[in-house]
Formats: structure tokens, C-alpha cells, sequence
């Protein structure tokens, strides 16, 4: 019977075979990589995937979903871990495994940005990440300082990722098409000596508290924590706005603070 999409699991299901291909030329799996595929829905990237690996992990929400997939592949070869993806313990994977986990999915629009900032918190166990996702939260994640896209998804994850926008996606390729396009983005995780922010706590909520009212000037913006005075000692103008400071500046604002 087939598999009516859902909803409130923001289901699209990928049937473009040039573009499946293409995203798993990308992603270039090896046969023995420890891969999880997050919400794989109707396997368009399973079956691919699994031609070239012998083993692979999958996260799926939906129970129907869950049901085909037992009932076509056996345990050797797949791995099911039914439930969300946002409450999903990656580490433990990782740890378990002893090896670094490659992430791949096409993930559901409703849930991408908390899904993006959940899987953050995993980089130490993680290799690299591949994902369709809308293409408007991508031009996000890889906008630069300065441009209307820039906000505080783009800076959080670019304090722990090297990103790079891969391909871009037309609704066509999907069923039902969705009202977006879409595009495939590549995440890498920079090294720990890298993370330069000494409270990462502290470092998230300046950039919390800038982009929450990003129209206004930082010594607006930022006078719960910090006042004009400071800012411009710290070398930040207090008349810039939120999108004018680079990754590396909201990284020396937030260090400044500690000691402030």
C-alpha cells in the first residue's frame, strides 16, 4: 500500500534518481564508514547507500516507516533507531562504535533548525554531515558578516563547522513537491583547538541576545550584557548591528565579557 506522506513529519520524499545519485557521489561513502541516515522515509538514499556499505544506522520516527524498513532489510545490514532525531544520543553512537559517525539525510523543513543545533553538540564523535534541507536556512548557514541572510544560525554553526553548499534542489524531485526549493550542504567539524570561545554558554548568549533584536544597534541590542562604553573598548562600534560582527568578533565579545 503505498506510503502517504505525513504532515506533521514535514515528509517529502525524494524521487529524483540523477539527484539521488549525485547526492551519494557527494557524501562518497566507503564500504566500512560508520553512516547514520536521518529519516530515511521511503529509502531513496537507503538502497543506494547500502550498495556501497556493508552496514548502516537509520533514525525514523514514523512506525509505518519503521515497518518497511524492517520488513525489507535484515538486522545485518540495518540498523533501525525508531524514534526522534532531536532527542537521538549521536554520541553514544560514536562511542559504541569507536569511530566517527558520517551523517547523512534529507531532513524534515519543521524541525531542521533545532535538528542542526541538536547535532552540534555532537562534533567530537561526528566526520562530516550531509543534508537536504530548505534552501533558505542553507543560504543562512553559509551567509557571510554583513548580508540580510547572516543571523544566528550562521554564526553558531560556523563557530563549529566549515560549510559548503553543495547542490541546489528544484520541488520537482520531491513527492509531493514542496513550496521551497531545496539544497544539499556539506558540514565538517572544525577541530577542538579551533573553538576558540572560553564559555561557550556565554559565547551563545551574546549571540542569543544580539540577533534578538537584530534591527537594533548592539548598545541597544546588548546593554543587558554589556555597555556602549565596553563595546567600543572591546573594540566592537556600538552603533553596528548584529549581522555587522564576524564569527570570530561575537568569539573575542563573549571572551571579553569573562574578564570584563
Amino acid at each position: 500500500m503505498p506510503h502517504v506522506a505525513r504532515k506533521r513529519f514535514g515528509q517529502h520524499f525524494l524521487v529524483d534518481r540523477q539527484i539521488i545519485d549525485s547526492i551519494v557521489d557527494l557524501v562518497a561513502v566507503q564500504r566500512r564508514d560508520l553512516v547514520v541516515e536521518i529519516g530515511p522515509g521511503l529509502a531513496a538514499l537507503t538502497d543506494p547507500l547500502l550498495r556501497r556499505l556493508d552496514h548502516l544506522h537509520v533514525v525514523e520516527i514514523d512506525r509505518d516507516m519503521v515497518a518497511r524498513l524492517r520488513a525489507a532489510y535484515s538486522a545485518e545490514r540495518l540498523s533501525i533507531h525508531a524514534g526522534d532525531a532531536l532527542a537521538f544520543d549521536f554520541g553514544r553512537l560514536a562511542a559504541e562504535a569507536g569511530a566517527k559517525l558520517r551523517i547523512v539525510g534529507n531532513l524534515p523543513y519543521n524541525i531542521s533548525t533545532p535538528l542542526l543545533f541538536h547535532l552540534a553538540g555532537f562534533g567530537d564523535g561526528v566526520r562530516d554531515m550531509h543534508f537536504m534541507l530548505q534552501r533558505e536556512v542553507v543560504e543562512r548557514m553559509v551567509a557571510a558578516p554583513g548580508s540580510g541572510d547572516f543571523g544566528r544560525l550562521s554564526v553558531m554553526l560556523q563557530y563549529r563547522f566549515v560549510m559548503e553548499w553543495l547542490l541546489e534542489v528544484p520541488p520537482e524531485s520531491f513527492n509531493p513537491p514542496p513550496r521551497v526549493h531545496s539544497a544539499v550542504v556539506r558540514l565538517i567539524p572544525r577541530l577542538a583547538g579551533d573553538l576558540a570561545a572560553d564559555d561557550e554558554a556565554q559565547f551563545a548568549a551574546v549571540v542569543a541576545t544580539a540577533f534578538a533584536q537584530r534591527r537594533k544597534m548592539l548598545r541597544n541590542s546588548l546593554k543587558s550584557l554589556v555597555g556602549e562604553a565596553r563595546l567600543a573598548e572591546f573594540g566592537v562600534s556600538p552603533t553596528c548591528r548584529a549581522e555587522d560582527l564576524s564569527v570570530d568578533d561575537y568569539v573575542r565579545l563573549a571572551n571579553s565579557l569573562k574578564t570584563a
